[in-house]
Formats: C-alpha cells, structure tokens, sequence
C-alpha cells in the first residue's frame, strides 16, 4: 500500500509504536539509574566503582550543582581536545584504508564542537574526509558520549524537583557511565544487528569494487594534454555503517557516514529501516518523560508534559504533509501534477519523507532522508521551526526533557502572575533566582541564532556562501544557524558551510547553545533540590490536567513565535508568498 495514501494511519502506528516501546524503556531506565540494577549485577558495581576511581570519585558522592557542572564541562572539554587531535593526525594513523589525509584546522574544530555538542552538523562528505579511525574513536565515540551528557543533565533537574532540602544533585560520573554503558551501548548494539540484517554495510574495508554494466568514457586534463579514458569499474566507499548509524540516530546525533546521510541506500537502504530510523531517534527522549513520571511519583506529570509535545508534533507534521503534498505551481506550468519530489527520496514519498524530517528536527538530530533544501516553503518551514521552539517536541536524549521543564517552569510562573500568587512547581516555589536561570536558557539559543544569521546575511563572507537569492538563500542562513545554536545538525543542503567564516560561526553557536544552556539548567536544579517541599492548597495550579497542556503548549508557541515570526517572514513564509502569488 502506498503510505502517501494514508498518512494518519502511518502517522497513528508510528506514534502507537513509540510510545509502547517508550514505556518499556523507562522502567529499564528507571532500574539503571537508581542503582538498582547494579546491585543486582555485582559484576556492573564493580565496572562502575573502578570507572569512578579513575576520575577521581566514589559511588557515594554527591554532588552540588557546581560540581556536578564543572564535572560535564570539563568531560566535553577533554572530549573536544581528542576529537580535534585525531582529526588533524589522521593521516598517520591506522585504520585509513583509502589514505585520508589531515583534516583542515577550521573544518577539524567545527566538526570537534559539532559531534561534542550532540549536533552532528557535518560541513564534509564522510566517504572522502575521514578514516574509519576517526569515524569509529572519534565521531561514534563522541556519539555516546555527547548523548550520555544529555541524559546526566536531564536527571540532575529531575533530581532538583524531587529532592528537597538537599544540597547534591547526585554524581555526574555515575550517572554518564550508566547512561553510556547501559542503555546506550546496549540499544545500539540491537539497532546495528537490525540495520545489518536490513542490508546496512559494517566493514573495515575502505571501498568495494563495482562491475559497471556498461564501460563509461569520460575525459580529464593532464597537464596541456586532454586524456580520454574508459572506466569498467567503480569503488564504492563502505565502512562500519551500521554501528556508526545506530547511535547516530538513538543519541539524537544524525552524522551521516555518508554525505547523502539516511538518504543513502547503504545508510537506509528499506522502508522498514525508514519506519525505524525515526522511532529509534524519539525512543529515548520519550523514555525519560516516562521516567520523569515515574521519579517525581506521578505518572500524570509526565503523562502532561508527553501530551503537549504530541500536540505540538501532531500539529507541525500535519502542516508539513499538506504543504509538501500541494503540487509546486511552478512544475504544473510545465504540465507536471502532483507533488513535488524533486530532493526527496522516491523510495520514502511525502508522508515518509516528512514524518522522518519531522522526528529528525523534534529531535536534535541531524540525520535527514530527503534534502530539505528542496521542500516546499511552508514544508521546509516545519522542520526550521521545530528547532526553533527550542527542540523540546521530545527533543534531544535529555535536552528536549530538561528544555520542556524549562517551559513548564515559565508556564507556572506566567500562571501565577495572573492569578497574583507565588508560583510554584511539583511543591517547589518558583522565585527570582530560579526564573533568571530559566531566562537565560531560554533567550540564550534564540539571541545566538538571530545574531548569527544578522552576521550570515550582513558579512561578505556569510553572503558568498549563500546559493541562492531572497527569500530562499535567506533561508539557508537561518535554517543554518537555528540548526547549530539549537544542537540539531540539519541542513538546508543549499549553503556552502565549509568555509573558514561559517566553521567558526557555526562551532560558536553549536558550543554556547549547549553549555549556555546547561549549566543555568544545573543551577536552576540546585536551587529547586534545596528548597522545602510545600504541600499542595486550594490554590495550587494543577500541573497535571488538559489546562496545564494547553497552557504549556501555548507558552512554547509563544516564545517561539516572539523570538523567530519577524525572520520566518522573511524566509519560508516570504518564499510561500512569491511562489503560489500572494500579494
């Protein structure tokens, strides 16, 4: 059956899948990280107290916020500094079958902040830029990690609203060891075998021979001279794609191996894979929403904050599949009906195409099955907008929960205004400090990305990587850097990043849109673990119901829209405008 044809169907199965398979997941969390799994398992107690004697640490210490955050930042650093060293040593080390050489120092940097951060924005081709050392010590390590930083993060805040009267947030060590080694490791490994069985390569070999079918004739200069050669064969680049694919999408990362990313066939290769590669980008970030649930102890907190963000998704996809499914009155004057393909992958249509762009940019993850360069305006608007929104539509592993918590927090204090009454959240006041820490979370992402794409479209250098003019090339720039600031790694496709100008751009707001948000996220828990906890009144606003959804909803839209509408009319809805003759 052809899924164009029924896209609430795919849509309701998609969504019935992940949220069977959500739930199964947190309670695996929820005995992860609690220690009660490695109680269990003495063998895991010991990985875990020899892990924390490297660095330093003990199974009992924990933690005050500071330290907790010095902890994360200093993890990242040393992340970063290896990364960067690998990139540009390449060239003499093992593992380089096809003989890549040093990556350059501006690309070496974007791409060591970009897979630290948990962006994954990718400014190379993967087949012709790194060895499979890189790809496997480097980038897929970096994938475990960057996502186990996350998961940290996200339990240090759920941690703050349980915890009262308290000064620890718990140990950032234990907590990224567990995080990587046991539920990470383990639901990659399962995803790669499923990959391999569906025809994903996982080799080390550099490249596999093809017998072309018909000899192919091309010319090429050498020197003055012009020489005709007859090609009978092709190398096709191969790797260790299957294990590199599996974390890239349940680390919410989205490095493709390949420049084509999930719209290479060795990378996708079925349309199963395509139903599995979105699941399997959204199942953790739903996992710890059920887990939140679990841990504050009371699955309808939980249940509230998983309702908005279906509104929100459910929402946004429709809008992507009508406007991507409107046939393109520039082709229907050439006589072409229908919708527009050009940019998609046939194979996956509109309803796969969107709704894998629409889990890939409610995710902060970067991989993508089609180029949205090529999406219809308002289509394209979908995706740019979901990251503008501050990815918290499930959101990246651990980001979109602790993003959400944010706007929660903002939810329950705009609700006290109006009601004159002091705010508070799962019995925790809501006071001055607590709201500034949520400010500049909040305001930090939106003023990098408008910033950024001012200097994009003002600059010489940021203009002459621009492809395209208006609307659309304006577009691209923010699509660019709302894609950095926001941790997602998503492209337009239609900007020429790899420049000295857009590396240092680009690594800036990918490295301050992370940290700038994490640590008033550690400081906002800190403050709230140290308060008494009240008991529930008459007047406390219920932070379970359908009111509390949609006054959560709303508050996302509303700052996404007061932050970005004044640039989205310049771009997509200007584009939207021109193109079907609206004036």
């Amino acid at each position: 059956m052809n899924p164009d044809a029924i896209p609430w169907a795919m849509l309701a199965l998609f969504l019935g899948v992940l949220l069977a398979l959500g739930w199964v997941l947190a309670r695996w969390c929820d005995a992860v990280f609690s220690g009660r799994l490695a109680q269990r398992w003495r063998l895991l107690g010991h990985i875990e107290v020899g892990w924390l004697r490297l660095v330093g640490s003990r199974a009992d210490e924990d933690m005050g916020w500071r330290r907790y955050a010095l902890a994360i930042v200093l993890f990242n650093v040393i992340g970063l500094l290896f990364l960067y060293a690998l990139q540009r040593l390449q060239g003499v080390l093992p593992l380089n079958p096809t003989g890549m050489g040093t990556v350059a120092p501006d690309l070496a940097l974007n791409t060591a902040v970009s897979f630290v951060t948990n962006t994954n924005w990718q400014s190379y081709s993967g087949e012709s830029t790194v060895s499979h050392l890189t790809q496997m010590l480097g980038l897929a390590v970096q994938n475990f990690l960057s996502a186990a930083t996350g998961i940290a993060v996200a339990l240090a805040l759920i941690r703050g609203l349980v915890r009262h009267s308290a000064q620890g947030l718990g140990n950032a060590w234990l907590d990224l060891a567990r995080a990587t080694l046991l539920v990470l490791l383990p639901l990659s490994v399962v995803f790669a075998l499923f990959f391999v069985w569906q025809g994903v390569p996982q080799t080390l070999a550099g490249t596999h021979t093809a017998q072309l079918l018909d000899p192919v004739t091309y010319t090429m200069q050498q020197g003055v001279q012009t020489v005709t050669q007859t090609a009978t064969t092709q190398a096709i680049p191969v790797g260790p794609v299957a294990s590199q694919e599996a974390i890239k999408l349940l680390g919410t990362n989205g490095g493709g191996f390949f420049n084509a990313n999930s719209a290479h066939p060795f990378e996708n290769p079925t349309a199963l894979t395509n139903f599995f590669q979105p699941l399997a980008i959204l199942l953790i970030p739903a996992a710890l929403v059920f887990l939140f649930g679990r841990w504050v102890g009371d699955w309808r907190q939980g249940a509230a904050l998983l309702g908005a963000m279906l509104v929100l998704f459910i929402g946004l996809y429709a809008v992507g599949v009508t406007a991507q499914a409107t046939p393109n009155p520039m082709l229907a004057q050439l006589g072409l009906h229908g919708p527009s393909l050009e940019g998609l992958e046939t194979r996956f249509g509109v309803v796969g195409t969107m709704l894998f762009a629409t889990a890939t940019t409610a995710a902060s993850c970067g991989a993508v099955d089609a180029m949205h360069d090529s999406l219809m305006p308002m289509a394209g608007f979908v995706p740019m907008f979901l990251m503008q929104l501050g990815e918290v539509v499930f959101g990246g592993v651990g980001s979109g929960l602790y993003g959400m918590l944010l706007f929660a927090v903002v939810a329950v204090f705009i609700a006290g205004l109006m009601v004159g009454r002091t705010p508070e959240y799962l019995g925790k006041k809501i006071g001055a400090y607590e709201m500034k820490m949520v400010a500049i979370a909040v305001i930090v992402v939106p003023a990098l990305v408008l910033g950024g794409t001012a200097l994009a479209v003002r600059l010489e250098p940021g203009l002459a990587g621009l492809l395209n003019p208006g609307a659309h090339g304006f577009s691209e720039a923010l699509y660019a850097l709302t894609s950095a600031a926001n941790n997602n790694g998503s492209a337009f496709a239609g900007l020429s990043a790899n420049t000295p100008f857009y590396n240092v751009l680009l690594a800036a707001a990918m490295w301050f849109g992370r940290f700038l948000v994490i640590v008033p996220v550690l400081a906002l828990a800190g403050s709230l673990a140290a308060k008494p906890r009240l008991t529930a009144s008459p007047g406390t606003l219920p932070t379970h119901g359908p009111l509390f959804v949609v006054l959560l909803v709303g508050t996302v839209l509303l700052v996404g829209a007061l932050n970005y509408v004044p640039a989205l009319a310049l771009g997509p809805v200007a584009e939207h405008l021109a193109l079907f003759g609206v004036r």
